[in-house]
């Protein structure tokens, strides 16, 4: 997991920020830096980044709330808080925190929807991104048996066992020290508990000195009475419940950050859908492709058909017009070897004699009719003669003289093996 960046906004407007690095269990990285907002942005660089607003503005209460209710909780907060609140419910942001497991009671932060907004802009325009808000005096430690106090500049905070923490002007330390060694809500007397629980004071070095005496005063009333000054402030303090804070986050419902998963689900829906845009595009393109192609094979069958009843009139009528005119066209391949219609004709041109024409020619069936003009008789007899010496055997079958020639018919085939 990434660091984190802790950053306290100002308690009072144009005041400077605080904020310092720590690792992802809530160790101090760096010592505490301030300046004005946007010097922090830096070190949020690669990090996670807590905001902590002033506890003043945050009303933290532990109302009872339904454990198992239809109803939803962001519903029944605003009514079950109404008569601690002065605001309009609509104005008020509430947040809820998770209920510990022995306990009948929910935390809830309440805050102004403006102030809210207000923090929220002044950290985005600073190019900060917080991940989680929550109220300073929410990350006091907690210590089961005894209470926790913190002075600061002007203001202290309190935790007492099992009650949510308590922002009060440091002017009311009294009142504040009474908090802090009341009994809790179920339990003991106060006098049980004065005699029982302890107190643990974190204060800054001026804060000490000018209100130490106060809580010396009110050594009795504590089991045990531990003092920790804080010299570089209270963030490093803060930063150790990071690891597992029991604050709650205001930033909830439309206040929500959308995390880093959420925006890779976003990118990777974002890309299936391109993704199916894509194929369903090339399904489209697929099919518009196949009906061009399955009009274009009509076009060619309706042709082929055309041009087999156009070269063979008299074949029966067939559906495969293919395989019909390849049959053909192999015996009129076959027809042309050696031994077909174009040997023959070779070696009637190199066996004709001199004076004789051929008047016509008819192949059917491997022999060859021919009609020749011819001086006499004997012409043919002789052209017979040569034809069977280039592997033909001739035959005259008829002849009959036309004027001074002679007109003979003879059939053609070539000689068995």
């Amino acid at each position: 997991m990434a660091d984190w960046l802790l950053l306290r906004l100002p308690r009072t407007p144009g005041g400077d920020a605080s904020w310092l690095v720590a690792s992802p269990g809530g160790a101090p990285l760096t010592a505490t830096q301030s300046g004005p907002l946007p010097q922090a942005a830096p070190a949020g660089a690669g990090r996670r980044v807590c905001a902590l607003v002033p506890g003043s503005d945050v009303l933290l209460a532990e109302p009872e709330l339904p454990a198992k209710s239809g109803l939803k909780l962001q519903q029944v907060v605003p009514y079950a808080l109404e008569e601690q609140l002065a605001e309009d419910i609509d104005a008020l942001h509430f947040a809820i925190g998770r209920r510990a497991a022995d306990s009948s009671r929910t935390p809830v932060a309440v805050v102004s929807r403006a102030l809210l907004d207000e923090w929220l802009a002044a950290l985005r325009g600073a190019g900060l991104q917080p991940e989680c808000l929550y109220a300073d005096c929410e990350l006091l430690p907690v210590n089961p048996g005894q209470a926790v106090a913190l002075l600061e500049e002007d203001a202290v905070f309190v935790r007492a066992p099992g009650a949510p923490p308590v922002c009060l002007p440091l002017d009311a330390l009294h009142e504040a020290l009474e908090i802090a060694r009341a009994a809790p809500r179920a339990g003991a007397g106060e006098d049980d508990a004065g005699a029982t629980r302890g107190l643990i004071l974190y204060a800054g070095t001026a804060e000490w000195q000018a209100h130490g005496a106060a809580v010396e005063e009110a050594r009795g009333h504590f089991a045990s009475l531990k003092v920790q000054l804080l010299g570089d402030g209270p963030l490093a303090l803060f930063a150790q419940q990071l690891g597992a804070p029991a604050a709650v986050n205001l930033l909830q419902g439309n206040y929500a950050p959308k995390s880093a998963q959420a925006a890779g689900i976003g990118a990777w829906r974002v890309a299936a859908l391109l993704l199916l845009a894509l194929i369903g595009l090339h399904l489209v393109g697929k099919a518009a492709e196949l009906r061009v192609l399955k009009s274009r094979e009509q076009q060619v069958d309706s042709a082929m058909r055309d041009t087999y009843h156009s070269a063979m009139p008299g074949d029966p009528a067939t559906s495969d017009y293919r395989r019909r005119m390849e049959q053909r066209l192999a015996v009129v391949r076959g027809s042309g070897g050696a031994n077909g219609l174009l040997g023959a004709l070779e070696a009637l041109a190199r066996a004709r004699p001199p004076g004789t024409s051929l008047q016509s020619l008819n192949f059917h069936g491997g022999v060859i009719e021919l009609t020749l003009n011819a001086p006499d008789a004997a012409s043919l007899d002789h052209l017979s003669q040569q034809l069977h010496n280039y592997g033909w055997q001739a035959q005259l079958v008829g002849g009959t003289t036309v004027g001074s020639s002679y007109q003979g018919r003879v059939q053609l085939h070539a000689q068995g093996p």
